[in-house]
């Protein structure tokens, strides 16, 4: 039990976000209103959809506020009305102008997907597998005008391995953010401080956001690289590679023992899926999507066709 209950602005959209708000609701904490990106059309049919956020707030009779920016002076009026104690951001996607910063008595904390200073940015989950991290976890941070240069409350990390891919690594973070800002909260409710230490600069990385091109598969890299890429892509905007003039979808793959190739870049080495890369190395293709069709086995797709068998 918290001695003194805060009352809570939850700021964010998607999925991840929607982690940490079902977290707050079981807190303790009153979570006084929601903010989220307005919503878009999706699909085939192009209906307007709300976001993740925006669903679970309505399920539990939460004002929804989806501006499409916070620096006109009504939006801002608007969340200085709500008196939130402090706001919780969680990859909300917008920037935060310093009335909204300053307007909550605790000021606004972040969810932040990475161990900062490393990746601050846009997609601090998929750069951290794609650059070989051996490691990455969750910030909590106290948000100032910078792009996530805040003073950092409190950190906690989780090994990443040739396994993980974007996916699987949000959905870790998802929950260990849930769980971490409750902790935050709780001693803030109970002390009434936040500690926290300056970023060192210094280190910092920029983890910029990411572009469909993105996903194109250079076959000139080497299988460490493309394996990399095809983790930290998945699932979006997902990786794409050209294979005897066929533009695939691919899925998964994995390195595994394979005699070294010095054949053409890209040049299919077995009907397993095996890859001629840069380096000589070589990788092996478990799943692929040929246009318009459904992902396969490497078999599969030598059997249907999609690929010429060798």
């Amino acid at each position: 039990m918290t001695k003194t209950p805060l009352k809570i602005a939850f700021m964010g959209t998607p999925d991840f976000a929607a982690t940490a708000l079902q977290s707050l609701l079981e807190s303790g904490h009153e979570v006084v209103c929601a903010y989220s990106q307005p919503p878009r059309p999706k699909g085939r049919g192009h209906k307007l959809q709300k976001s993740p956020v925006h669903i679970l707030a309505e399920q539990h009779s939460i004002p929804v506020f989806t501006p499409k920016t916070l620096r006109d002076i009504d939006a801002k009026s608007e969340f200085a009305a709500q008196k939130a104690d402090i706001a919780i951001v969680a990859a909300y996607g917008l920037l935060l102008p310093e009335e909204v910063l300053n307007a909550p008595k605790y000021g606004c904390l972040n969810i932040h997907g990475s161990l900062l200073p490393r990746w601050r940015g846009a997609s601090p989950i998929q750069r951290a597998i794609w650059e070989g991290d051996a490691t990455s976890g969750i910030t909590i941070m106290q948000m100032d005008k910078g792009l996530d240069t805040g003073d950092m409350i409190v950190k906690s990390e989780i090994a990443l391995n040739g396994d993980t891919t974007a996916s699987s690594l949000h959905d870790d973070l998802a929950g260990m953010g849930s769980k971490l800002v409750r902790e935050v909260l709780d001693q803030l409710s109970n002390t009434g401080e936040i500690e926290a230490e300056k970023q060192d600069n210094t280190l910092a990385t920029y983890a910029h956001l990411l572009k469909k091109s993105d996903g194109d598969i250079n076959w000139t890299q080497s299988a460490i690289q493309i394996d990399r890429q095809i983790r930290a892509l998945n699932p979006w905007p997902a990786t794409r590679g050209i294979i005897q003039g066929k533009s695939f979808k691919i899925t998964a793959a994995i390195i595994e023992d394979f005699p070294a190739s010095s054949d053409k870049c890209g040049k299919i080495l077995s009907k397993n899926g095996h890859i001629s890369c840069g380096n000589n190395s070589v990788l092996k293709i478990l799943k692929l999507q040929p246009e318009g069709k459904k992902a396969m086995d490497f078999a599969s797709a030598i059997n249907g066709g999609y690929i010429d068998a060798i």
